[in-house]
């Protein structure tokens, strides 16, 4: 689960982590008495879980009360579904670094990256000149060690103090890491200020879901981290799910297949609705699956599993509770592969609904309806 900026500077100042003075403001009753706090000139800061907030002008430094007023009754009123902004202390910069972990799957450690060029422009950086990335990987279970540390603040081309407070920080980003069973942990800008000091002046922070039981809280949804009521209603029943503009609803079982059909659907011209994971520990809720899936108003509902563990019989089965229970007014195109195959085609067929075998050819069917429904 990602974390808000808000969210993680709190985890960097617990963890001895410097960082600006700042507010954050759910209203503007709330703004006086931010300003009053951080003081002028300041940052306000659009707290949305996506990259790129600089460029989309989601951040914005402002220098009068009245200014501040502007800038956030725009922020709030944006397309992008702004509910909290972080009123910062605006910071002398001299120069910006990166500085980041993650876990490295191939390996299974932890990997340090670090960049003496930090900001708005890592991502192009990393694709244009990689060798400016400095990557140090770790033991999990070890720590990071001294020699580690060192090596990635030479790689920063940081010096005397800085050298040490660096350091510091990497070692206890590392130790918020381990302790925060997180994902990922990032400082982007890792400010280096005209006083000499280094402030994490922007970070991200994404949790491993299977740990929030024991994250004091982190792990607990809020409407604001999702794009839309039904992802959000979605994911506190337990589905995956994602909202998008086009017409075919998507129930798919695992993600390798889901980017499969994404792939064709793409290819033969047809657009997706949404997609709704129907596998893994949900192949028994098809009734639910499926109320969801309906809800956002597809042309149709394209239903496409690979099962070995989850059976597909027991997915046919919950299809047909489902068309029975929902009566859906939109057709439904079936793929259903995998355990007792057989007995899915038999339960399929007895629905009237024809019982694919093919991926492909049951998205072009898929796509025919739409194009049948439009016309």
């Amino acid at each position: 689960m990602k974390l808000f900026e808000y969210q993680a500077k709190e985890l960097f100042r617990d963890a001895g982590i410097a960082i600006p003075e700042g507010r954050v403001i759910q209203n503007m009753d709330a703004m006086p008495e931010a300003l009053d706090t951080v003081g002028l000139p300041c940052v306000l800061k659009a707290q949305v879980l996506r990259g790129g907030r600089g460029k989309a002008g989601l951040i914005r430094v402002v220098r009068s009360a009245d200014e501040a007023a502007t800038v956030a009754d725009e922020l709030f009123a944006s397309e992008h579904g702004v509910h909290k902004l972080l009123v910062e202390q605006a910071l002398d910069i001299n120069r910006e670094l990166y500085l980041a972990i993650t876990v490295d799957p191939v390996s299974g450690k932890a990997l340090v990256m670090g960049s003496s060029e930090g900001g708005v422009d890592i991502e192009t950086l990393a694709a244009t000149a990689p060798d400016k990335i400095v990557k140090v990987p770790v033991d999990i279970t070890r720590g990071i060690l001294p020699f580690q540390l060192r090596n990635m603040m030479f790689g920063l081309g940081l010096r005397k103090d800085a050298f040490k407070q660096g350091m510091k920080v990497l070692k206890a980003l590392f130790g918020l890491f381990q302790a925060r069973d997180a994902e990922l942990v990032e400082v982007n800008p890792l400010v280096v200020t005209a006083e000499g000091q280094l402030v994490a002046a922007d970070g991200k922070v994404s949790i491993d879901d299977n740990s929030s039981f024991r994250q004091e809280g982190l792990g607990a949804r809020s409407r604001e981290q999702y794009d839309s009521d039904i992802e959000f209603e979605a994911a506190e029943a337990g589905f995956p799910y994602l909202q998008f503009d086009g017409e075919i609803g998507l129930m798919c079982a695992g993600a390798g297949l889901t980017n499969t059909v994404y792939d064709l659907i793409a290819a033969y011209g047809g657009t997706v609705a949404n997609y709704l994971e129907f596998g893994g520990p949900n192949y028994r809720r098809a009734v639910e699956a499926m109320a969801f899936a309906l809800r956002n108003n597809p042309k149709v509902l394209l239903i496409v599993t690979f099962g070995t563990i989850a059976r597909a019989d027991v997915m046919a089965e919950g299809i047909a509770e489902a068309m029975a229970q929902l009566n859906p007014s939109v057709p439904s195109v079936t793929a259903i592969r995998g355990t007792n195959e057989e007995e899915a085609t038999e339960i399929l067929a007895g629905l009237g609904l024809e019982p694919l075998s093919n991926t492909e050819e049951a998205v072009k069917k898929a796509i025919a309806l739409c194009r049948g429904a439009s016309s």
